[in-house]
């Protein structure tokens, strides 16, 4: 296949995708109705909803703006040839190939971080504010980004030095050594995240002495949960919005809870929330993602393998000759209807999951209180109540509010039916 059909497919998987993306968005939009759902009618004053439909309104017309924009970049630099050129100018600078690649991805990164702040900016300090979700100052804001930029370097540069490195070293057969250097990776990050890397950029203070964590630590010992510490984690100085997980591996099970979300909830739905993120621990949920991200890394590798040393790929991005960042460029272009299906195959699983985690949660704690803190999640997160089933189909990973609610007034009714004294 010459690089003029190779370019020709490219640029139609590009357009077909972004037509797709903006027509589901568009119908999820539409799909907003001005009553609220009936469960919802004595617990959302009509002010909250009417800033709920806004807020869902202002993202989608923003999302619509920052993807054509996106859009049109992508092809001015497809049609001219724009990463042949990046590779070019780079090559009469730069001879060796691992620092060439590394040189034209970092190219990549910089600017397409630079394009891209003044539409983080707008969303922190513009959309994000004007629903009075933003507590991120300039400062912090700043400081992520040169955060950000650390951990490419520790992390980035590395893995994909020692990527770059297996490729040269063992042609068509490194995905299999690399995906065993891919497996480490995500276990080491699984053990050490909550250790080592987020507090780069947020500050993790034990919880107190007191009510709730007593009652954190009585459920874990009831539910047999390694429970290992306690963390409250001060969310509030970049949103409004709240959430809790846990991390680490055997019996060091680290807890997460943001600030604003002991905040806003009480004892029994904080319990809730844990019981729930128990759930997937129990249900073995996290050792079947981490197998099936492996799984997808291993397909993706191979795919890779086939097709890295295919010069008319580089033809395509308007290089020269043969150059391993360019194939890997049109690699990830050509991948992406194959990771829209997995994409779709992983969120028909999580939703699953997440409703099993929500029966576990039921069964173990108290499913009332689950209720109430899965809609003050959700109002005070201003979610879309009423998304379109098509967009809950392809994007996404938790079933809609409603749907939760459903399942657990069903387990409640079917556990008063079996046993109504």
């Amino acid at each position: 296949m010459d690089a003029g059909i190779l370019l020709t497919i490219i640029l139609a998987i590009l357009v077909v995708n972004y037509l797709w993306e903006q027509f589901l968005d568009y119908l999820n939009l539409s799909h907003q109705q001005a009553r609220v759902p009936s469960q919802l009618q004595d617990f959302v004053e009509p002010e909250t909803y009417q800033k709920t439909l806004a807020y869902q309104k202002a993202k989608t017309h923003f999302g619509f703006i920052t993807s054509g924009l996106g859009m049109v970049l992508m092809l001015v630099i497809l049609l001219s040839g724009g990463f042949g050129w990046l590779d070019q100018w780079l090559r009469t600078y730069i001879e060796h190939p691992m620092v060439l690649a590394l040189a034209f991805f970092g190219a990549l990164f910089l600017v397409s971080d630079i394009l891209g702040t003044p539409f983080q900016w707008y969303h922190t300090f513009v959309l994000e504010e004007k629903f009075g979700f933003n507590k991120t100052t300039v400062k912090t804001f700043l400081l992520d980004k040169i955060k950000g930029y650390f951990l490419a370097i520790l992390l980035g540069v590395p893995l994909f030095s020692l990527l770059m490195y297996t490729i040269m070293q063992l042609g068509a057969n490194f995905w299999i050594y690399f995906l065993a250097v891919m497996a480490v990776f995500s276990l080491l990050i699984n053990m050490f995240y909550t250790s080592w890397i987020l507090p780069l950029f947020n500050k993790l203070t034990p919880l107190e002495d007191g009510d709730l964590k007593q009652a954190i630590e009585g459920y874990s010992q009831h539910v047999n949960f390694p429970l290992d510490n306690i963390f409250v984690i001060d969310g509030s100085k970049r949103s409004q919005k709240s959430n809790a997980f846990f991390s680490g591996l055997g019996k060091k099970k680290k807890i997460v809870l943001y600030d604003t979300l002991i905040e806003n909830h009480d004892v029994e739905e904080l319990v809730s929330i844990l019981a729930h993120e128990v759930g997937h621990y129990k249900k073995k949920h996290i050792i079947q993602s981490y197998v099936l991200s492996i799984l997808q890394a291993a397909l993706l590798l191979f795919i890779l393998s086939l097709m890295l040393n295919n010069q008319q790929l580089s033809m395509a991005l308007g290089g020269t000759q043969w150059s391993m960042h360019l194939n890997l460029v049109a690699f990830g272009l050509l991948y992406t209807p194959v990771s829209k299906v997995l994409g779709v195959l992983f969120n028909i699983l999580s939703r699953k999951n997440e409703f099993e985690a929500d029966a576990y949660a039921a069964a173990t704690s108290d499913g009332g209180a689950l209720m109430l803190a899965l809609k003050k999640l959700s109002i005070n997160n201003l979610s879309n109540l009423w998304p379109h089933k098509l967009f809950v189909f392809f994007h996404y990973s938790h079933p809609p509010l409603l749907q939760r609610l459903r399942a657990l007034e069903n387990l409640q009714s079917a556990t008063k039916s079996q046993y109504p004294g």
